[in-house]
């Protein structure tokens, strides 16, 4: 079979473009520009064109070679050339969990679905990271660039595939796992799931289609009190001494999935597999953009909820205290107005009791509905005026600079989270 991927340059994408490869399809692709991951493709003899997008050069494999499938971004508009290509050639047509559901059920996998509002990513890198320790043959998907292999992988000896399960455009409903990680439940994407209600109604069908469910007491439980299969835990394991609680509950979340797979499903691992995957987790390197170090006292974090904030700074704290900073400093740019309209409440003094400072930048607008009034920083900000700078550095570039500089003087460790053009300004002009 042969797949053409439009927007083959993306993470996700084309790291699925990269495992349907090593799984023997034949892949094309397409991208407006170059990447880091177009290079990495490249490298495997896959054809992609650079530029236009106009639709000949699908018109063109699909003569030359037949093209079975075409697959596209959510971001992809409705009047896209390609796509219009595609419907216009009569080629089968969906976004790309359907075809990683026909890869994973062709090559008879069992998937280790890892989903939940935040800290999936973490979780799923942290999950890879155990296997490859363990010696255990394992494929897998993540929607980051990681430091131990690449974003997208397949091992034909695998058994099991470990995939983060993105809820967003009900995604992981295109999947019925073997066992499921739940790492936390908080109403997200609003754009979508319209109440909280809806939200949750999601994680109960994506329940019921997974064969065992692991997650967290204190993550709304009653979401899956209907489901027999299931571990919900109250502790982390006391042996993994990651810094952060959130970190160490998510590791705790893996070292559980190990265990059940090894105890009931006859997962071949080491004797010793429990100690091995605790000192494998105590050890995990990190993902990109995940409390990921830029320079000395500077760190970027994908995080842009309330609650990643949270869990997020008190993770930096533990960290201040023990390399011996003088404190921490937020620097937020929150990310999409219609999302700060949701959660315009929780930015509560508890929120960000760990933090010395807050440098609080305007929001990152992305998918806006042009009906709803822009809140401001001052009035996102409002609960924690006292301990707030706002600043904002698409105006004045200057200020924040020199900002930074003098927070990093005064020996502070400075986290920047954001979802949107904060991390590539900060890698950009703080040396």
């Amino acid at each position: 079979m042969n797949i053409y991927f439009s927007g083959i340059g993306g993470v996700g994408i084309g790291a699925l473009a990269s495992i349907a490869h090593s799984a023997g399809y034949g892949i094309f692709g397409s991208d407006q520009n170059s990447s880091l991951m177009i290079e990495e493709l490249s490298k495997k003899d896959i054809e992609i064109e650079i530029g236009k997008q106009d639709g000949h050069f699908l018109k063109q494999k699909f003569i030359e070679n037949g093209i079975d499938w075409f697959v596209y971004t959510a971001a992809l508009p409705k009047n896209h050339p390609e796509l219009l290509m595609a419907k216009k050639l009569g080629i089968k047509i969906s976004k790309r969990d359907e075809l990683l559901n026909e890869i994973i059920n062709s090559k008879k996998l069992k998937l280790i679905a890892i989903s939940g509002t935040h800290g999936k990513t973490t979780t799923t890198g942290m999950a890879i990271w155990a296997f490859q320790q363990l010696g255990i043959p394992i494929s897998w998907s993540i929607g980051t660039t990681i430091s131990f292999g690449s974003s997208g992988f397949f091992d034909p000896e695998s058994e099991y595939f470990i995939y983060e399960a993105d809820e967003f455009d009900r995604n992981f409903l295109h999947f019925t796992p073997s066992v499921s990680l739940i790492t936390s439940i908080d109403h997200d994407h609003t754009d979508i799931y319209k109440t909280e209600k809806d939200y949750f109604e999601a994680f109960v069908e994506f329940g019921s289609q997974s064969d065992f469910i692991i997650s967290w007491r204190d993550q709304h439980p009653e979401i899956f009190e209907n489901l027999k299969n299931k571990v919900i835990l109250s502790q982390p394991e006391e042996n993994i001494n990651l810094p952060g609680i959130h970190n160490r509950k998510n590791a705790s979340l893996v070292l559980e999935t190990i265990d059940y797979l090894v105890e009931t499903q006859n997962l071949k691992a080491p004797k010793d597999f429990y100690e091995k995957t605790i000192l494998a987790l105590n050890n995990f390197p990190g993902t990109n953009r995940r409390f990921e170090k830029i320079i000395n006292n500077v760190y970027s974090d994908y995080g842009h909820h309330p609650k990643e904030i949270q869990s997020t700074l008190q993770m930096a704290k533990e960290i201040a205290e023990k390399q011996g900073f003088s404190g921490v400093s937020l620097i937020y740019q929150p990310h999409q107005n219609i999302r700060q309209i949701e959660v315009q409440d929780e930015y509560t003094p508890e929120i960000f009791e760990n933090a010395n400072e807050v440098i609080w930048l305007p929001t990152y607008l992305s998918r806006e509905n042009p009906d709803f009034e822009i809140l401001s920083p001052e009035f996102l900000s409002r609960k924690i005026s006292e301990k707030t700078t706002i600043l904002d550095f698409s105006n004045n570039p200057k200020e924040l600079i020199e900002k930074i500089l003098s927070l990093k003087a005064k020996n502070r460790l400075i986290l920047a989270m954001s979802a949107g053009s904060l991390d590539g300004w900060i890698r950009k002009n703080i040396k």
